[in-house]
């Protein structure tokens, strides 16, 4: 029987951090961070199986977003911010380190624990974001963008396009969002499809169509997909996104600048040496790093990379977590056995 995962909450300063666990309470300790738009939840497959292997493992609400602290300001939510958070949460928990996994934002702010404070951790793995990608901003991810897929002329921005939306019409972009969480929801959480290898993404299309739904004041109404989420999973995102506002979660694509001073100032220009997991999602055609550059930086960066191709697209965790679990797990134990639960 897989264990109970519960709920939890500490007061990190002004900061109150929401998170969910699983497994026994002294187990070795991974921390799973989601991404935009998400939530613990995201990691609902993976705290139990690896509760049920003897780790302790948590999945915080990162801040603006379900029952953690929502703020006001962009700035307030620059990765440095962000990764203060984890910091905070990883002392609050009696903690040297722990093995950091992320996905989508989450995983610039794996990379920034990784690279500013190695020593509080095990080893790192990330989802669908590489490393020297979005957590160095446009500078860093420009000059990655398939130029073959998104000429310059149409897509300067390439399949980021949808970034820029964010920076010039902020108010428009979250106002369409805040108009109906639930569609939003149901429209983003889908499987990959296969079909759509060396095409567009539906990204890249945000600022010439003049917003995520075109014309229209809010996300249209599909069926759900069954394979990724259920529906009292889409019930829970949205309920959280109502109550906040998609404010907070859009604001980590307004700090660029801020993000890539932070990222620079790393020591030892940002090198990890600790071990390191990449998975790819070979069916993820905005966070594409199968076909294209995108990942080259980060194996420039990183001594102890294993990489795994996952036949997902973005939302992998949720598409396919017994693929990820897998992964993870054969990881875990080879890379870092030291870290591996001891048999009770």
């Amino acid at each position: 029987m897989l264990p109970e995962t519960t709920e939890h909450s500490v007061q990190l300063g002004d900061h109150h951090q929401f998170y969910l666990a699983s497994g026994p309470e002294d187990g070795p300790l991974l921390i799973f961070v989601h991404g935009w738009p998400e939530l613990s939840l995201s990691w609902r497959h993976q705290l139990p199986a690896f509760g049920a292997l003897g780790f302790r493992a948590i999945a915080p609400d990162l801040r603006g977003y379900g029952r953690s602290t929502a703020y006001r300001r962009h700035e307030d939510y620059a990765q440095s911010e962000v990764v203060g958070d984890m910091i905070g949460l990883l002392d609050a928990l009696d903690r040297d380190r722990a093995v950091w996994i992320g996905h989508d934002w989450g995983a610039p702010t794996v990379w920034m624990i990784a690279a500013h404070h190695p020593d509080r951790c095990h080893g790192v793995a990330n989802l669908n974001v590489p490393y020297a990608s979005v957590d160095r901003g446009w500078e860093a991810m420009l000059p990655l963008v398939d130029r073959d897929v998104y000429p310059e002329e149409t897509y300067p921005l390439g399949q980021w396009e949808y970034m820029g939306f964010y920076q010039e019409q902020f108010d428009v972009a979250t106002a369409a969002f805040d108009a109906n969480p639930y569609n939003v929801v149901k429209m983003l959480f889908r499987k990959g499809n296969p079909a759509g290898v060396g095409k567009l993404s539906g990204t890249s299309q945000t600022r010439i169509n003049g917003g995520w739904f075109g014309e229209a004041a809010e996300a249209p109404d599909v069926p759900r997909d069954a394979d990724v989420v259920t529906e009292a999973d889409l019930r829970t995102y949205a309920e959280a996104l109502a109550r906040n506002s998609f404010f907070g979660p859009d604001s980590y694509y307004m700090n660029h600048d801020a993000n890539r001073a932070y990222a620079m100032s790393a020591p030892n220009e940002g090198r990890l040496a600790m071990p390191v997991l990449f998975l790819h999602g070979r069916y993820d055609f905005t966070c594409e790093t199968v076909e294209s550059r995108m990942a080259d930086p980060m194996r420039e960066l990183c001594s102890d990379l294993t990489e795994h191709i996952v036949d997902s697209g973005h939302w992998m965790a949720q598409e396919k977590p017994a693929a990820v679990n897998a992964a993870l797990a054969a990881w875990l134990a080879r890379k870092l056995p030291h870290v591996w639960p001891e048999v009770r």
